[in-house]
């Protein structure tokens, strides 16, 4: 078109450009100035998209000024194509509305400020842009397009609205995007999937506040994500899954008083990752699964309560559990990992309270992994199982043999204090004594030179081969706990 061909407004957008200069339509009326209502403004702040295309590509420049696109306020007719342009100028089209979807893919900008507009959705996929792009307070009905997108600054869309009315599409689509600094997004509203995968951020992100809802998909899909700093997601809301599987966050992945939801699927996976720092400190009961398989974290934080359904730690690593709770609390929650007895996640539970020095807890652990171990045995496994936990709890409990051991001196000193067995060689046995007699019964080692010496008859035969085997097992049990305490440390 003829760049001479132009209304009142748009030769306004004219003359202003070269100069960097603002064009402001707006009113002063908050009613009249929502971009929702865009379609209803008149002429007098109507610009054709081929317009501003024509200012960006083929303006001259004057002397001594810095050509800028600022414009805000206004009704931007037909479609914006800037495909594999390059445009040297800043673009600020804030608080504006277009009725369709602006064509940026491939395009090397300045500078992108889309503050507060409306539009149907818009292109920005495979884009450069030398600054920060800024879409806060936006409302976009349809598709952000920015998958390979390269932005040297920060992504600004806080406060900002993204929906579609086609949920087989991610509507904001940031796979293998690279962004410099970060992405600050809280208070971003979002009806569709979130796709992050391949992304990296220099920065941080941002999702304080801000709430994704995909039901029964992907709430957010950031698989293989990048992360140089932090993941603050505070009082997140989603509904549907938040994939994280093989991302890399150098800082804290944040989820701190958030509310995750997607019953009947996995509410957050963060399988093959390497995270500094994951907390779900304070939040709802997660809705859905946990799935941290295979997952190295210096630091998990998060109250047992906060996954009460089923969970997947097979393979996960950390250092420090907080907050630190007693070992009754945590157990439960390994019980109900999908991948059944895991024994890898128990020894994992007992390493983080004897980092903490909790040797206690880090016992009862142990003791409740045998437990659980005991119940995948065949039946003489299980009967063997038994009698070591009854007898000093697998080793975790060596008090009890001690107790065994001194009931059954006792019973059997008393008994045969009582009844004393005849000597075999009266000319030469020593003098009877009930409870030396009863230790050389009990145990299996150790010679006093009583049982040699003396024959029990009747029910005290008996007893005395109750003691002999009572004795080897104690003995049996107490070398396999000790082994496996000795093995342990």
């Amino acid at each position: 078109m003829e760049i001479t061909d132009l209304t009142a407004a748009e030769e306004r957008v004219r003359r202003a450009f070269p100069r960097g200069e603002t064009v402001d339509f707006r009113e002063g009326d908050a009613g009249a100035d929502n971009p929702d209502i865009g379609p209803d403004w008149g002429p007098e702040r109507t610009i054709r998209a081929s317009v501003l295309r024509a200012l960006l590509l083929d303006t001259a420049h004057v002397d001594g000024e810095i050509p800028r696109l600022r414009l805000s306020g206004a009704l931007i007719t037909g479609q914006l194509k800037l495909a594999y342009a390059v445009v040297d100028h800043p673009l600020h089209l804030r608080h504006c509305h277009f009725d369709e979807s602006p064509d940026l893919y491939g395009t090397r900008l300045r500078q992108l400020n889309l503050r507060g507009s409306v539009l149907p959705g818009i292109n920005l996929a495979s884009t450069r842009i030398d600054g920060p792009l800024r879409m806060t307070d936006c409302r976009v009905r349809g598709t952000v397009w920015l998958a390979g997108a390269e932005i040297s600054g920060a992504l600004f869309m806080d406060g900002a609205e993204v929906t579609t009315s086609d949920p087989s599409v991610p509507v904001l689509q940031l796979h293998q995007a690279v962004l410099g600094d970060g992405f600050a997004a809280p208070r971003l509203r979002v009806r569709g999937e979130v796709r992050l995968d391949g992304a990296t951020v220099g920065g941080s992100i941002g999702l304080d506040d801000a709430e994704l809802s995909n039901p029964g998909g992907h709430a957010m899909c950031a698989r293989s994500l990048e992360v140089r700093a932090d993941v603050r997601a505070r009082n997140l809301r989603t509904q549907g899954g938040i994939d994280l599987r093989g991302s890399r966050i150098a800082g804290s992945l944040d989820f701190s008083r958030a509310r995750l939801s997607n019953p009947g699927g996995t509410a957050l996976r963060a399988s093959s990752c390497t995270i500094g720092e994951l907390w779900l400190y304070r939040c709802a009961p997660i809705e859905g699964r946990l799935h941290l398989r295979r997952s190295r974290i210096d630091v998990l934080g998060f109250e047992s309560e906060v996954a009460p359904g089923e969970v997947l730690f097979n393979n996960l690593t950390y250092t420090v559990l907080n907050p630190h709770e007693p070992a009754e609390r945590r157990l439960p929650l390994l019980e109900r990992d999908g991948d059944g007895y895991v024994p890898y996640a128990y020894e994992q539970l007992a390493a983080a309270y004897r980092h903490v020095g909790d040797e206690g807890a880090a016992r009862r652990v142990q003791l409740a992994k045998q437990r659980r171990h005991r119940a995948t045995l065949p039946w003489l496994g299980r009967v063997w199982g038994h009698l070591q936990d009854t007898t000093v709890g697998y080793g975790f409990r060596p008090l009890r043999a001690a107790v065994w051991l001194l009931s059954l001196l006792a019973a059997g000193s008393i008994a045969y204090a009582l009844h004393h067995p005849l000597p075999l060689k009266p000319d030469e046995a020593p003098e009877f004594n009930p409870v030396f007699y009863t230790l050389d019964l009990l145990l299996p080692v150790i010679s006093f030179g009583q049982e040699g010496a003396f024959a029990p008859t009747g029910g005290y035969q008996f007893l005395s081969y109750t003691l002999i085997l009572t004795g080897w097992i104690l003995a049996t049990t107490v070398i396999a706990g000790v082994s496996r305490s000795v093995t342990r440390q």
